[in-house]
């Protein structure tokens, strides 16, 4: 163990690292060491996030885009058409709430035939590289859990028909948890208990894949980002890219009508005068209630992890920090007797960086209404609200065979 490592764990009272201060340190767990950032550990001390004053944003409302669909789509497939666009599908995690252990797109959403959560999005994004007649460029981050397995699942299903010179994988970075009291947990002899660092790591995980080189190459200008878990994701939609464009904004985020006050999504509003995001907890009962003249509600859209960024904003920020939130959660380990230990409840604190962090970042972001019945379907439970029943439903009433 090198002498600074040796430092940080002496200094910090590593209970669980200590017996490598005598005796020869697993190559992987040295590397993850030497790699780590050891101030997150400071950061345990600080975890409130500090919230700045919110205040409403208007939405580009669906009866205004319709108005405006041809300008916007010539917009949006001109600039498809010139590789300006390219799509970041964000498939870091598991299908566990599913009862799937595997990467969530390779999950089964059909009921009498087979269709993929993968399946169905590169469909999505197929409409539009069709009506562009022009390849859409598709970077997909995965995790260090699901990345053989996901690119695996690709070859083997030919890439839904997707045109494989256009799509790249590459690895959401990793985090290390640590304890309560401040302790790196390990999750075997070899390796400490990481996780995947947050939905914002994704342009600082693509820059480390090497992929910024790729961007530059195909002159790509714009990247939409979305998540995998919503079937109906609209990607590369040319009115969203035409919209955005046409504003001036230099981000746009997709945006559904809430169906009531309480609704547990994030709103879409103003923070000290910048774009930003409020989540439901965050709303005062006078917030989630406040109203429009027109009745609607002051805070009433809601995201759906769909946003659009131009690249070169994107670069100004991948030179500073965004900062960390610090959740609880339950984190298996070994102590140190390497007893195994499965946690009931949290016994542990991971370090995310937000995605709604990368919008704040950003001068101005466009609003942009769309049908949540045709554009989003969730796939987050088993059963319920935001189900895989839901989700069925849903791609059904919109013509999708399932």
């Amino acid at each position: 163990m090198k002498k600074e490592i040796k430092d940080k764990v002496v200094n910090t009272n590593q209970k669980y690292l200590e017996k490598f201060l005598s005796q020869d340190v697993p190559e992987k767990l040295e590397k993850q060491l030497e790699n780590m950032d050891w101030s997150y550990i400071d950061m345990i001390n600080d975890k409130e996030q500090k919230r700045g004053t919110f205040s409403p944003l208007e939405a580009m409302e669906i009866s205004k885009i319709e108005s405006n669909r041809s300008k916007y789509t010539d917009i949006g497939i001109d600039a498809i058409k010139n590789t300006k666009v390219g799509a970041i599908l964000l498939a870091g995690g598991q299908g566990t709430r599913l009862g799937f252990d595997k990467a969530k797109g390779m999950f089964n959403i059909g009921q009498t035939k087979e269709l993929y959560i993968f399946e169905q999005l590169i469909a999505n994004l197929m409409k539009v590289t069709k009506a562009a007649d022009a390849w859409v460029p598709l970077y997909i981050m995965t995790s260090e859990i699901n990345d053989a397995m996901t690119r695996e699942f690709f070859e083997e299903h030919n890439y839904f028909g997707y045109n494989r010179d256009f799509v790249k994988f590459f690895v959401q970075e990793m985090v290390p948890a640590v304890d309560f009291d401040g302790n790196l947990l390990m999750k075997s002899e070899d390796s400490l208990a990481m996780s995947p660092n947050g939905n914002g790591g994704w342009f600082k995980s693509l820059i480390n894949a090497g992929l910024d080189k790729d961007l530059k190459d195909k002159g790509v200008e714009w990247l939409n980002v979305f998540a995998v878990d919503n079937v109906l994701q609209q990607i590369a939609d040319p009115v969203f890219v035409g919209a955005t464009i046409d504003s001036g904004c230099v981000s746009g985020a997709k945006v559904v009508r809430k169906v009531d006050p309480y609704e547990r999504v994030g709103a879409l509003c103003l923070e000290d005068g910048k774009p930003s995001i409020v989540e439901y907890y965050e709303l005062t009962p006078e917030m989630a209630e406040a109203k429009n003249p027109n009745g609607s509600l002051q805070y009433g859209f809601g995201v759906i992890l769909n946003y659009i960024f131009r690249v070169d904003k994107l670069f100004g920020i991948a030179q500073k920090s965004l900062p960390l939130h610090v959740v609880e959660k339950k984190v298996p380990y070994i102590d140190e007797n390497n007893t195994e230990h499965k946690p009931e409840k949290p016994n542990a604190y991971k370090f995310e960086t937000l995605i709604l962090d990368m919008v704040y970042m950003m001068d101005d972001c466009l609003p942009f209404e769309v049908d949540r019945e045709k554009e989003f379907a969730p796939v987050k439970n088993a059963t319920g609200v935001d189900s895989v029943e839901s989700a069925r439903a849903l791609l059904v009433k919109n013509g999708i065979e399932i």
